[in-house]
C-alpha cells in the first residue's frame, strides 16, 4: 500500500474525485434521478480509477514499450469498426454483449505516446523525415475515425499529435506555411464534410433560423444556462431537463443542467476544479526532467483542456455541436477511462522524474 501511495500525486488525485463527485451529482439529476444510471456511471469512475492507478505505477520506458502496442490495436479496432462496429448512424462502438466500448478514445493516448517517442528520440526541431512520419501515424487513425463520422473525436486525436509536434520546436515559418495551405484547402474540406456537419456549422452562426430542427439544442441550452442566474433553481429543480426540453441532458449537454441547477456560483466552483487538476498536472510537467515526459504530458494537458473549451464552447453557441463530452461530468464509459488513464501517465511522470528516454 506504501508503495501506491507514492505512485499517486494526491492534490492531482483530490481534483479529479472532485469533479467525479460534482458530475455524478448533476448526472443524477440530468438523468432523471435514474438510479441505473448513477450505479453504471460510478462503476465506470471505478474501472478509471483501477486503470489510473495502474497506469501510475509503470515507468516511462513501459509506456515507450506499450505506446506502438496500443497505437496498432487501435487501428486494427478502427477497421473492425468500419466494417462491423455497432451505432445508430454512425460505427464507432464494438458491441461484446456485455461490455460497450469506442476504440477511437485509446488512439487519444497511443497518438501522444508514439508521436512523443518519435520527437524525443530525435534531435530537435524535428527533421523533414520525422515530421512526415508523424504526419502519417496522425493521419491513418484521424481518417478511420472520420469515416465513422465522429468529427469531434477526429479533431481531438489530430490535435493531441499535433500539439506534440509544436512542443518539439517546429519551425514559425512552417507554421504559417501550414496554416496558409489549410485555409487554402477550407473550400475542398467544406465540400467533403457531410451536410449535417455543415449544418452544425451554419446553425453556430444563425440558431434561431430553424428553432425546432437544427438550432434547437443550441437555444434550449441556452435557455437553460441563463435561467440558472447566480444561486440556480436547486439539485434536482432543473425544468429544462427534467421537462425533457434539452436533449442529450446526461451526455454532451450536462454542463447547460449543471448552470440551471447550481447557477454562476456552481459555476465557479466546477472551473476551479478543472482549474486546480490543470494547475497541478502543469506543475507535474514543469518537474519532468526528460524530453519524452514533458511532449507527453503536455499532449495530455491539451487534450484535457480541449475537451473542457470545446465542449462548454458548444453548449454556450460558440462552437459547433461536435459530441465532445465535459469531462469527468458527462455521462460515458470509454472517454472516462481514457481520461483518468492519461492521468496515471502523469502520476508516472511526477513518480519517474529521473527518466531519461532511451529508444
Amino acid at each position: 500500500m506504501s508503495i501506491l501511495n507514492r505512485r499517486v500525486d494526491l492534490p492531482l488525485a483530490g481534483g479529479l474525485a472532485v469533479l467525479c463527485v460534482l458530475g455524478l451529482v448533476v448526472l443524477f439529476s440530468a438523468s432523471g434521478e435514474s438510479t441505473g444510471i448513477f450505479i453504471s456511471q460510478i462503476i465506470r469512475i471505478g474501472i478509471g480509477i483501477f486503470v489510473m492507478l495502474s497506469v501510475a505505477q509503470l515507468s516511462p520506458n513501459a509506456l515507450l514499450r506499450i505506446g506502438p502496442i496500443l497505437y496498432v490495436s487501435g487501428i486494427l479496432l478502427l477497421v473492425t469498426v468500419a466494417f462491423w462496429g455497432d451505432g445508430q448512424g454512425a460505427r464507432r462502438w464494438i458491441d461484446l454483449g456485455y461490455i460497450r466500448f469506442q476504440p477511437s478514445e485509446i488512439l487519444k493516448l497511443a497518438v501522444p505516446i508514439v508521436i512523443a517517442a518519435i520527437v524525443s528520440n530525435r534531435s530537435l526541431p524535428p527533421s523533414s523525415r520525422g515530421l512526415l512520419l508523424c504526419a502519417l501515424i496522425i493521419f491513418v487513425p484521424t481518417i478511420l475515425i472520420y469515416l465513422q463520422p465522429d468529427l469531434g473525436t477526429a479533431i481531438l486525436v489530430a490535435s493531441s499529435g499535433l500539439i506534440i509536434i509544436f512542443l518539439g520546436g517546429i519551425s514559425w515559418r512552417l507554421i504559417r506555411y501550414s496554416s496558409f495551405l489549410l485555409c487554402c484547402l477550407a473550400p475542398v474540406v467544406w465540400y467533403f464534410i457531410r451536410d449535417y456537419q455543415k449544418q452544425r456549422i451554419l446553425t453556430l452562426f444563425a440558431p434561431e433560423r430553424d428553432p425546432l430542427g437544427a438550432g434547437y439544442h443550441i437555444i434550449q441550452s441556452k435557455i437553460a444556462i441563463g435561467s440558472g442566474g447566480i444561486y440556480g433553481k436547486g439539485w434536482l429543480n432543473g425544468t429544462q431537463s427534467h421537462l425533457e426540453f434539452l436533449p442529450e441532458r446526461a451526455t454532451d449537454f450536462i454542463f447547460a443542467v449543471y448552470c440551471e441547477e447550481f447557477g454562476f456560483v456552481g459555476v465557479l466552483v466546477l472551473f476551479m476544479a478543472y482549474a486546480l487538476v490543470v494547475i497541478r498536472s502543469i506543475v507535474i510537467l514543469y518537474d519532468a526532467q526528460d524530453t519524452f515526459s514533458r511532449l507527453l504530458g503536455g499532449a495530455i494537458i491539451f487534450t484535457f483542456v480541449s475537451y473542457v473549451f470545446v465542449n462548454i464552447g458548444m453548449v454556450v453557441g460558440l462552437l459547433p455541436v461536435v459530441g465532445v463530452p465535459l469531462p469527468l461530468v458527462s455521462y460515458g464509459g470509454t472517454s472516462m477511462v481514457t481520461i483518468l488513464g492519461g492521468f496515471g501517465i502523469l502520476m508516472s511522470i511526477q513518480t519517474h522524474k529521473k527518466f531519461y528516454a532511451d529508444v
